[in-house]
């Protein structure tokens, strides 16, 4: 870590109560000068604020003692703790440390072009290709999300430092994904966005909201004034209607309705705006929608026609986002993160767009274990219903059966077509060697879930795992 900052804790209380007034006790010396803000033990360095977050699992306060030992200089705490160090007391310290780090570092926020993309499906695609118009606009831009970090996104604490070390770097633009997890746990606390992007919303992560009200309305949360001004929403989802009809910021749409002559193959996508005829580099027709995001929040940007279109030609291949295995071999393969229902189903319906029926779609997929499993089934069903020839086997099963998420999803298919052939292969390797050599000349293989997941997870054991990778050593393609 380069960037490098100190200033007392009263200057720092002073500045985040500036923002957002919010009630603490402080006991202790404000003029106590501290170096960061934390709430990892392992990120302790010396003159550094700790931050005692009650966790799921942890409780940080019974963590104090050792971020003094390893040099924090005071803590933030919901109770006070029998220690001789500076303490600030509130009554919830995860919603407070955002806004504490952010002041901490200079509400990094205001001086980047930063701009949020939520929603369901195509967070990770939107981004990188709003990110690539911004390059082509001539702002130095980088994109946070899946591909860049262990979580989507970063804990607060280390968001401000890395949007501060962003400006250290000169970076002009960030492009960031937000979750609902992050809503919901105030990682985004302390950050003003330029303008925030909604793609869809569909059913996931209900075992950590409960309902899709909850989790509907964690997205929703994104789109008000403490966030953002400005909501770009896509007008084609229910949900996308919704945050714009409650008229808490100026939202603009996007449709499909937007754009004519749409067609799409493994590698590449092309629509005509106005009167632009755009050409992605991004393989199947459900990215168009997402092409559409990144164009509209370019638009309200302030990025010329000419920029957009430019910027989405130049956008590379998204890694395991319908990503096209290269190879000799008659068929297409693609590589997808698909890991819901409704985005194994736009994949698919794109892969038979491909084909056609005179030829056939083969897909190898399985679920997440110790994550939601109700929607297990429901992959079953969609997979009998879009594909030919299914193949289930293992996801990243973590902690559960491998063979009893696989019978899950094996009770969604009741009934399926005809011929539909299904067969279950635990081995993730082995299912994915079979869909191969079961592939015709001008078949498509679909092999999702992962995307570009380079690990899988069985029971306590993270081990390498690379599904593009395995694709070529199989079908001996040199990368």
């Amino acid at each position: 870590m380069n960037t490098k900052r100190s200033t007392s804790i009263g200057a720092v209380l002073s500045a985040a109560c500036g923002r957002k007034d919010f009630e603490y006790e402080l006991i202790g010396d404000d003029k106590i000068v501290i170096t960061d803000v934390t709430h990892s033990t392992a990120a302790v360095l010396p003159g550094a604020l700790f931050v005692c977050v009650t966790g799921e699992n942890v409780d940080g306060h019974e963590l104090a003692q050792q971020a003094i030992n390893a040099g924090a200089a005071a803590l933030l705490v919901e109770r006070h703790l029998p220690l001789d160090i500076p303490q600030i007391v509130v009554a919830d310290t995860r919603k407070t440390q955002g806004m504490v780090a952010a002041a901490f570092w200079g509400f990094p926020s205001d001086d980047l072009l930063l701009i949020a993309v939520t929603g369901t499906n195509g967070k990770t695609t939107t981004s990188h290709l709003l990110g690539s118009i911004l390059r082509q606009h001539g702002l130095r831009t980088e994109v946070m999300g899946t591909l860049s970090g262990s979580r989507t996104t970063p804990e607060s604490t280390d968001l401000q430092r890395q949007l501060a070390q962003f400006i250290d770097q000169n970076v002009q633009a960030v492009v960031m994904e937000v979750t609902s997890h992050a809503m919901v746990l105030h990682r985004v606390a302390g950050t003003q966005f330029a303008l925030a992007i909604f793609t869809n919303l569909t059913p996931e992560h209900l075992d950590f909201h409960g309902t899709m009200e909850r989790y509907f309305a964690a997205k929703a949360s994104l789109f008000t004034p403490s966030y953002t001004s400005i909501g770009i929403v896509n007008y084609d989802d229910v949900h996308g209607r919704l945050i714009a009809d409650a008229h808490e910021i100026q939202c603009f749409p996007f449709s499909l309705h937007d754009v004519q002559s749409i067609s799409a193959s493994a590698t590449s996508h092309e629509f005509t705006w106005k009167t632009n005829q755009v050409v992605v580099n991004v393989g199947g027709k459900f990215n168009v929608s997402n092409s559409l995001a990144a164009v509209t929040a370019a638009v309200q940007l302030g990025v010329s026609e000419t920029d957009i279109v430019a910027g989405l030609a130049a956008a590379e291949t998204v890694p395991g986002r319908f990503e096209q295995v290269r190879a000799s071999s008659g068929f297409d393969v693609v590589v997808d993160y698909a890991h819901t229902p409704d985005a194994l189903q736009r994949v698919l319906l794109a892969a038979r767009e491909i084909v056609g029926v005179k030829h056939r779609v083969l897909v190898v997929f399985g679920c997440g274990g110790d994550r939601d499993s109700e929607k297990r089934p429901h992959m079953g069903a969609i997979a009998a219903k879009f594909a030919d020839y299914v193949v289930i086997t293992s996801d990243n099963p973590r902690s559960e059966s491998p063979a009893a998420i696989a019978q899950n999803i094996i009770d969604g298919i009741s009934t399926h077509g005809a011929n539909t052939i299904v067969k279950t292969e635990i081995d993730r390797r082995l299912a994915i060697q079979l869909a191969l050599n079961s592939a015709k000349s001008g078949d498509i293989v679909v092999i999702a879930g992962k995307g570009h997941e380079k690990n899988q997870t069985i029971g306590n054991n993270v081990l390498p795992f690379d599904d593009v990778a395995i694709v070529r050593e199989i079908l001996g393609v040199v990368a």
